[in-house]
């Protein structure tokens, strides 16, 4: 029997889809849904595409950044959920020679991918979907906010779906945590992901599980647009880019010293942006600023990484090193791709330095939820971590800092959010 409904958690960085009822090949599960094996064993994959440039053909997920790694012709698009409420979306990139793409559709071509897979593991179509959402896709515009939550309904719609439903996601990873819990509890749920940081308060448990109308029990939600690709910017122009001329000495035109202009390196180090260094205008205009640097190393460094479109590397690596000194308190950094020798590495006390800024802002939003929730710390219960930036252990630590005396709850840092958007869909649509 094939099933009409699913929830889908379309991250920043990473994305997972739940299937209501029973699915191709068996009856319905014991949770009344299942994690669709999206890529293999996987059941959350990169948010990514990979657009070939040598046949036009498309790979999502772990495939398109492999794609990108083993030197493909084509272009890579990750992170594309930072687009929605910027005014790139309606915009458009060369993804081939001669061929353009709007942002837009990017995020169907995604949304549509993951849609044929929960079809496939149905056994028949899938047209009906509850999706999770930040709390604000934009900081303090309200407007921009809703633009934004509308144009991925417009894109679901576009990708197949002819219902579609929004929950916020940590209030989602409170339903998943709700599963396990025997009594009342009063939950902080801590959802860090690619892009977002957000907290909900929410009221959980045994009492509350059958309700349909949970808004009685959502105490309070707040985010702020501060995560992990924001780290992993903060971590490359703390690591990498200095590397390339950040920094560095240059000359104003009328010959006194200054830094070289920094606008290109923050674009270089932002995963939405970086395809946007790559344009030939813009190309043509760091070429012409030569001149500014002193260093002349520097401006070539800087051009190898824009010619050979090395950005996604060096962004890869900065992530990398970010896990690397989290896990191991140092990370080294090998930049032989774009001059031969040239390595540098990265410890935690700079980790911290650069990460700080960030890190207050996320731990302020956890406060801030808590106080409109018109509790204090003290009388949280528990603290419920997911999304995959919870892993870095000077944020989580910060946070657990907030509320001293909750039990701490590690969820499944990729998958809890579609877990509970499931348990949403199920009140939504029935079981399927």
């Amino acid at each position: 029997m094939s099933t009409a409904a699913c929830a889908i958690d379309f991250g920043t960085s990473n994305s997972s889809v739940a299937l209501l009822g029973a699915t191709a090949g068996g009856g319905a599960p014991p949770e009344g849904f299942r994690l669709v094996e999206l890529e293999a064993t996987h059941t959350a994959i990169p948010t990514a595409v990979f657009f070939s440039g040598e046949d036009g053909s498309r790979a999502f997920g772990r495939a398109a950044v492999q794609a990108h790694v083993e030197g493909h012709e084509g272009r890579l698009m990750r992170s594309i959920k930072s687009i929605l409420g910027s005014d790139l979306i309606e915009r458009s990139t060369e993804v081939g020679p001669g061929f353009m793409v709007k942002y837009l559709d990017v995020v169907v071509a995604f949304l549509r991918h993951l849609r044929q897979r929960a079809t496939e593991a149905a056994g028949g179509p899938v047209e009906r979907a509850v999706i999770g959402r930040p709390v604000f896709f934009v900081d303090d515009d309200r407007a921009r906010d809703a633009q934004a939550e509308r144009t991925l309904e417009a894109a679901a719609r576009s990708a197949g779906f002819s219902e579609v439903a929004f929950q916020f996601e940590p209030i989602a990873a409170a339903l998943d945590f709700e599963r396990s819990v025997a009594r009342e509890t009063l939950v902080l749920v801590a959802d860090i992901g690619g892009g977002t940081s957000d907290f909900s308060v929410v009221r959980v448990g045994p009492g509350q599980r059958g309700k349909v109308d949970r808004s009685a029990d959502v105490l309070a939600s707040h985010g702020v647009h501060v995560a992990g690709t924001d780290f992993d910017r903060e971590v490359n122009l703390a690591a990498i880019m200095p590397m390339l001329g950040l920094g560095s000495e240059g000359r104003s035109e009328s010959g006194a010293s200054v830094h070289v202009p920094n606008a290109i390196y923050h674009a270089l180090s932002t995963w939405h942006l970086i395809n946007t260094v790559y344009l030939p205008n813009r190309l043509i205009e760091l070429r012409q600023m030569a001149s500014l640097y002193v260093d002349q190393n520097m401006h070539r460094r800087l051009m190898t990484v824009l010619e050979h479109r090395l950005g996604h590397s060096l962004a890869a690596m900065a992530e990398a090193a970010k896990i690397d000194v989290s896990m191991h308190g140092r990370a080294a950094i090998d930049l032989s791709m774009v001059e031969a020798g040239l390595a540098g590495d990265f410890d935690a006390v700079r980790q911290q330095a650069a990460l700080a800024g960030s890190i207050e802002r996320i731990v302020a939003a956890a406060r801030l939820a808590i106080a409109q929730a018109g509790l204090s710390p003290a009388n949280i219960d528990a603290l419920y971590f997911t999304g995959g930036s919870t892993a870095l252990a000077a944020l989580s630590g910060a946070i657990a800092a907030v509320v001293p005396d909750a039990a701490q709850v590690d969820g499944d840092r990729f998958t809890s959010v579609a877990s509970g958007l499931a348990v949403d869909a199920a009140r939504r649509f029935g079981p399927g």
